[in-house]
């Protein structure tokens, strides 16, 4: 089991790093591209809050997604979550089940987590040998 676990703990935890990256992505493309449509995006003007919000969810969507420089971006994105939690969700109650922070929550913490462990065998960062 032991050799088993060696062998595919980095490839799943690259895995994680792509899925996790390709839902994050769907937040800026919303917001910038319409897709997939959401209708409280219409007319966002790009230097907003929300503007720059949808920048971090492009760019550190796409970095992600291919791991390069996948630590300090992920590092970027946990704390980015965590503001967005804290501004967006917070404020309409103390649970996140019920102030719908739930998924702000756990892009946080994976982020987090990511940026400790790496972006994985199948990242850019391991082909260049980062």
């Amino acid at each position: 089991m032991d050799n088993f676990t060696q062998t595919w703990s980095p490839r799943l935890l690259s895995v994680l790093r792509i899925v996790t990256a390709l839902m994050f992505l769907q937040h800026g493309t919303a917001k910038f591209f319409g897709f997939p449509h959401v209708v409280a995006f219409d007319n966002l003007q790009f230097m907003s809050l929300l503007g720059a919000a949808g920048v971090l969810e492009i760019g550190g969507g796409l970095l992600l997604l291919i791991g390069l420089f996948t630590r300090p971006v992920a590092f970027i994105l946990s704390g980015f979550t965590a503001v967005a939690y804290f501004m967006a969700h917070a404020p309409q109650g103390f649970y996140p089940l019920l102030n719908q922070g739930e998924l702000a929550v756990l892009y946080c913490f994976v982020f987090l987590y990511l940026s400790v462990a790496g972006g994985g065998a199948w990242s850019a960062d391991a082909a260049r040998g980062g």
